[in-house]
């Protein structure tokens, strides 16, 4: 059902679309899971939570209330806030699709504070064009009143963060362009094709993507709001270790890469794996050693070239217990 109690078919098709791809993940995801129900839950306003959140006309994104009234819930709500089903549907498969990669080459708190900060660079960045474009030229109709919602200019800033550095070909609504102009191609093919869409709104999550992305390659150390990120959340997950560790579950913390000895395993790409010189076993990339023998990943192959089996089988009797 839907916010207006008539039958979804959209949203059941997302459902199954997201438990499918969640069932193939060995790890899943949290931060995209919980912007992904965050989103969701918000649309339906299940219950109780319809009396308790705004509606979609009080928090939809406008310029002039923002400045003009310091109504700042606009600014912060109206990513999470959609126009229709299909509007959710399309926005949310995306989300999952760019989320799951982004996330598992990450991590949680990097991708968190990353989805923070692209969050507040597009809608800063449409407030300032917006306000720009009115002093300026005096566009008022155009932009300065316009209403929005929805969290594709986040979207958009996440394809640019996830294919900044990609020298493939992609396809882009039947085009094939290069993989780091995806956003652009997928920006003018949107405007052109599909009417009432906010142009600035993209195009300012395109800007924040690419500020990002600067932003991260002139500072090489952790921002502090991942930081914060990776505090909160091992506050959170501290009672799920102890308890983990009190019950002996696991004889050490390691991170399990459901790898494969000699060759890689589909669905995996390079970026998240690595293989061992000395047993050939493929790791996953957040593995700093050798899940089947505890040879450590930065060894170059010279050094394992003289690693006899008995070698190998004591590693491998340590590193299990």
């Amino acid at each position: 059902m839907d916010r207006r109690g008539r039958p979804s078919p959209m949203i059941p098709l997302l459902a199954v679309q997201t438990f499918a791809e969640y069932y193939r993940l060995h790890r899943k995801p949290p931060v995209t899971t919980g912007l992904l129900a965050a989103n969701t839950i918000i649309y339906l306003r299940p219950g109780a939570l319809d009396a308790l959140l705004p509606y979609v006309d009080e928090v939809m994104f406008n310029a002039h209330h923002i400045l003009k009234y310091k109504d700042l819930k606009r600014f912060f709500l109206s990513p999470f806030y959609h126009l229709g089903e299909s509007h959710l549907v399309y926005n949310m498969l995306s989300l999952l699709w760019k989320g799951i990669q982004l996330e598992s080459q990450m991590g949680s708190a990097e991708f968190a504070s990353m989805v923070a900060v692209l969050l507040a660079m597009s809608q800063g960045i449409t407030l300032l064009i917006a306000k720009s474009l009115f002093v300026f030229f005096d566009y008022k109709k155009a932009y300065y009143y316009e209403y929005s919602a929805g969290f594709s200019g986040v979207l958009f800033a996440m394809k640019v963060v996830l294919n900044a550095y990609s020298d493939d070909m992609t396809y882009v609504h039947g085009l094939l362009v290069p993989a780091r102009y995806a956003a652009w191609a997928e920006l003018i093919l949107i405007q052109m094709f599909v009417p009432g869409v906010s142009f600035l709104g993209h195009l300012s999550g395109i800007l924040a993507g690419i500020l990002y992305v600067r932003m991260k390659d002139s500072y090489s150390g952790s921002d502090p709001l991942t930081l914060i990120m990776k505090g909160i959340s091992s506050v959170v997950s501290w009672p799920f270790r102890f308890l983990q560790g009190l019950f002996g579950r696991y004889g050490r913390h390691r991170i399990y890469g459901r790898g494969t000895v000699g060759r890689s395993e589909s669905g995996w790409s390079e970026s998240t794996m690595w293989r061992c010189h000395a047993c050939t076993y493929d790791n996953h990339g957040l593995m700093s050693t050798c899940e089947m023998c505890g040879t450590s990943r930065g060894i170059s192959i010279r050094h394992t070239d003289n690693l006899s089996f008995e070698e190998l089988r004591r590693r491998r009797i340590e590193r299990f217990g």
